[in-house]
């Protein structure tokens, strides 16, 4: 009865309708007037006919007009559309050759893109149209391809680059790029000579350990005079798509390649290919008027911007840049039987000897082969041999392991096409042919001879005529069908292609002390054009294929970071973080509320990122406030202030004399280099101009260290454990200091903004998800588990949601704002207004940027899970990520000696805390 005291007892008619008047026009006005519909949508459904479409004169009279302009409108978009639209049009060759290369102009295509598109989820990253995952259910099927068999990637995505120039030119310009405290450099003597890899991180000018670009791979080619000093070198740089701008611009300022580029060389495979549109004519014509079948473009320099320069000189140096992305192929196999199926796929070209099948070869085409003339010379024939008995040797090797990391083979072989099985089967190594077992012992422990890395395949003729010259599918298809005897080898002659192609040593698993050599395998470089000739040949040896994200699994499994998600003091890092957080963001909003998680109860501010410089930079100031400053000189603020100023100047090839004088002028800003230990070793740190604090500050991102000494400490004073929690074999080498507070304070004030990668393995159930949380266990926890509790983990308190009030008092006031406005007819410019207020206001999410990430919850973070999940190669639940250096130091001088590495991990979703072992995998 209380909710009918303010009805009044009787209205009026006409007054009622004039105050909802505008409310009942705006409905009226929707109605009536439907957005994007068609005159049939207008009339009531009992009253729409099929005929009415065709014929407007079974509409009602008021309708009739309408419809005659929109059924005109429609013949007239008809005429406009290409007369060959039915399928058998579109799939004719020439048609479906343009529209394909009419679809890769905005993202690129591999070579094996229309086998991937049938197969696997296809992404568009990088510019490039990329194979995700595979459709079938396979996960644990690529693991055991991994572990037992072979699986096979195609990273011919990666872009690649060639600097030429003088060894003595191309070292001096490339050593400010790279560091020797972090690992390899340019300057390896084993990658110098190029008998091996070599793999590093690349930072801008003299900023080590500050401003990285990125992970690169190099490969220098072989010196054809070993004695001679000033023979020009080659050197191919690796790198991924989304650091190649930022690596390509470091390289032109380092070698002063800003000069105007060279002319491109035109691309002869293209010539017959005319741009046009799909289904516009069926036939083409060159300017004689012959028909000419339209040719698929390959992927290289025919798909790239003629006006867009490829390669870059220097004049004062004499070295050339060149872009080669797409133009070399690289595969990658993985697994133990790689080497096995290496050995069938590839066989080693015949070497010609009379003169008159050389003469045949020359006679036999209009274009020059290279062959014959390589034949010619008896040293080149003599390499070849040698390296066609190495690649016999492979057979005898059980793991790809057991090869020098980074071993180079150069290889020139024939068409894999002529040797394809009926069936699919297995490669399996044969242990009759293992004879030479001392060769086999030579070869695992010296690795591959230098001469033998030699390969044809870095000649840019060379590799233009074996793309030239490669024999049709259908033209080798129709010299199958005239064997005698069905399913005979073909034998083609002198018309047979010699392929070079180089083979790469992958070591796999490096880190740590347990799985040593998982995930090793091979990579083959191979000239463009040639994709699917060798593709086919690998699958029909019992390969499974994998994608980016077995790609990722498999650098998880070797504890290795993955580009560009675990480089978040990289550019691209930053960026790839963006645009997830963004796409995770958004795919949680179209979740109802009641379907999502509340991020805000688990205490989790960053659910879809990692905080990195908020953490760095909360544990910097509780360092300080401990009474432990970053003192990097004895100046006072303003000369340190003036000191980074004049030395943070961008590095380019014309400073090079401005930054000689400012190191000298600052050498009283250097830090220590080394530090006193308690047992007599020291830790050397890089000593620069500038102070760390000063360089993240400048550029608002924390750094991540990469000093390989100092990670070894890290890593002992961890005590090393295995992913089950037991102690693994004795730290080996130099015995590490002691963990004094003088030491520590030191490593503090020297880097005081620093990330340390990091393994964290669950010691009990669960496992760990992306942007899980790592903390500090405090002394009950500790206490816990001395006492071998079943559940020693303990569980954060639900936090309140202070923004859920907010979000609901906006929500109403919307809905009001909005029924006023239809009362006043003034439209839902108000209410938009009211929604525009806290438009940021997400009801599970935080809205603000975070703070105090570091105790917001009843455990200190110490860091974050970039990648999680349960681990089939150690059996519990794994996870990678960063801690800070400086949080790291405190929680390992709090802990005892035989409870240091403990940590919780807790999942964004989750408030149960679960016990882990935090190993430094070096």
């Amino acid at each position: 009865q209380k909710h009918f005291q303010n009805v009044p007892k009787f209205l009026y008619a006409r007054d009622f309708a004039q105050y909802r008047a505008a409310e009942i026009n705006a409905m009226l006005k929707a109605v009536v007037h439907k957005s994007n519909s068609q005159f049939l949508q207008s009339l009531p459904p009992h009253l729409r006919r099929r005929a009415m479409s065709n014929n407007a004169k079974r509409l009602p009279r008021r309708l009739r007009e309408i419809a005659k302009k929109e059924m005109e409108k429609i013949a007239h978009l008809k005429k406009e559309q290409s007369k060959s639209k039915s399928r058998k049009a579109r799939r004719r060759h020439g048609n479906l050759l343009q529209e394909f290369n009419r679809r890769q102009r905005k993202n690129i295509w591999l070579e094996t893109h229309i086998w991937h598109a049938k197969r696997f989820h296809m992404v568009k990253k990088w510019g490039c149209s990329l194979a995700d995952k595979p459709t079938a259910k396979s996960y644990r099927a690529c693991y055991r391809a991994m572990m037992q068999k072979c699986l096979l990637q195609d990273l011919s995505y990666y872009c690649c680059l060639e600097l030429s120039g003088t060894q003595e030119n191309l070292l001096k310009a490339l050593a400010p790029l790279s560091s020797q405290e972090a690992g390899t450099t340019f300057a390896s003597v084993d990658c110098l000579c190029g008998k091996r890899q070599g793999s590093l991180v690349l930072y801008k000018a003299e900023q080590y350990p500050a401003k990285p670009l990125g992970p690169i791979v190099f490969l220098w080619r072989p010196k054809a005079e070993p004695e001679n000093q000033s023979e020009n070198r080659q050197l191919w740089i690796w790198a991924h798509p989304a650091l190649k701008t930022e690596v390509l611009i470091e390289l032109q300022l380092a070698c002063q390649c800003s000069d105007a580029p060279l002319p491109e060389p035109a691309p002869s495979e293209c010539s017959a290919s005319a741009p046009g549109r799909a289904g516009s004519k069926r036939k083409l014509q060159d300017q004689v008027g012959e028909e000419v079948i339209p040719k698929k473009i390959i992927i290289g320099n025919s798909t790239r911007d003629p006006l867009k320069p490829v390669s870059w000189t220097s004049l004062t140096t004499g070295i050339v840049i060149e872009d080669l992305t797409m133009e070399i192929l690289r595969y990658r196999l993985v697994g133990p039987l790689s080497h096995s199926v290496i050995f069938e796929v590839l066989q080693p070209a015949i070497v010609l000897e009379d003169s008159e099948a050389k003469g045949e070869v020359m006679g036999a085409r209009d274009v020059p082969c290279w062959w014959p003339q390589y034949c010619g010379k008896s040293e080149d024939v003599d390499l070849h041999h040698r390296q066609g008995d190495f690649l016999q040797l492979l057979s005898g090797i059980a793991s790809p392991a057991e090869i020098s990391a980074g071993s180079v083979l150069g290889l020139t072989v024939r068409d894999p096409r002529l040797n394809i099985p009926e069936s699919r089967t297995p490669a399996l190594p044969d242990p009759s042919e293992f004879k030479d077992l001392e060769k086999i012992k030579e070869l695992s422990l010296k690795g591959v001879p230098t001469e033998c890395a030699q390969s044809p395949i870095w000649d840019r003729n060379i590799r233009n005529i074996v793309t030239e010259n490669k024999i049709s599918e259908q033209e080798l298809n129709q010299m199958k069908s005239k064997l005698l005897v069905p399913g005979s080898q073909l034998n083609l002659g002198p018309r047979e292609s010699k392929i070079p192609i180089l083979l790469v040593q992958q070591p796999g698993k490096r880190a740590g002390k347990e799985h040593i050599g998982w995930g090793s395998g091979w990579d083959i470089l191979i000239p463009k054009g040639w994709g699917m000739a060798f593709w086919i040949p690998l699958i029909y040896r019992g390969i499974r294929v994998g994608g980016l994200q077995e790609g990722a699994k498999h650098s998880e499994y070797q504890g290795i970071p993955c580009f560009p998600d675990d480089f978040p003091d990289c550019p691209a890092g930053i960026r790839h973080s963006e645009e997830t957080e963004k796409e995770l963001v958004e795919k949680y909003k179209r979740y109802p509320p009641a379907k999502r998680p509340n991020y805000v109860h688990y205490g989790t501010m960053t659910p879809f990122r990692c905080p990195w410089q908020p953490l760095v930079e909360e544990w910097e100031v509780k360092t300080n406030a401990n009474g432990v400053k970053p003192t990097a000189s004895g100046k006072d603020p303003e000369a340190k202030s003036e000191g980074l100023n004049s030395s943070m100047k961008p590095v380019g090839v014309n400073e090079a004399e401005a930054c000689k004088q400012s190191s000298d002028e600052e050498k009283t800003l250097e830090p220590k280099e080394e530090m006193e230990q308690g047992s007599g070793n020291m830790a050397v740190l890089e000593p620069k101009t500038l102070s760390i604090e000063d360089i993240s500050a400048e550029s608002g991102h924390a750094c991540i260290l990469r000093s390989r000494k100092l990670l070894r400490q890290l890593s002992a004073w961890c005590q090393p454990t295995s992913s089950c929690g037991q102690k693994v074999k004795p730290f080996t080498g130099p015995l590490p200091g002691q963990m004094t507070t003088d030491v520590v304070n030191s490593i503090v004030c020297s880097l005081p903004r620093f990330l340390v990668w990091a393994r964290v393995s669950l010691l009990k159930k669960g496992s760990p998800d992306a942007n899980a949380m790592i903390c500090i266990p405090s002394n009950e926890d500790l206490q816990l588990i001395a006492s071998n509790a079943k559940n020693c983990a303990p569980q954060e308190p639900k936090h309140r949601d202070p923004f859920k009030r907010q979000i609901k008092i906006l929500k109403d006031k919307k809905k009001k704002a909005l029924s006023e406005d239809l009362e006043s007819g003034s439209g839902v410019q108000d209410s938009k207004l009211v929604s525009n207020r806290r438009k940021d206001l997400i009801l599970g999410l935080w809205p603000d940027q975070p703070k105090d990430v570091m105790s917001h919850c009843s455990r200190l973070t110490i860091g974050y899970v970039s990648h999680g999940d349960f681990s089939l190669n150690v059996g519990c639940g794994e996870g990678l990520g960063f801690v800070s250096l400086s949080g790291l130091l405190h929680m390992l001088s709090s802990q005892p000696a035989e409870k240091r590495g403990f940590v919780l991990v807790r999942n964004p979703a989750s408030l149960q805390y679960r016990l882990a072992k935090l190993n430094i995998e070096v």
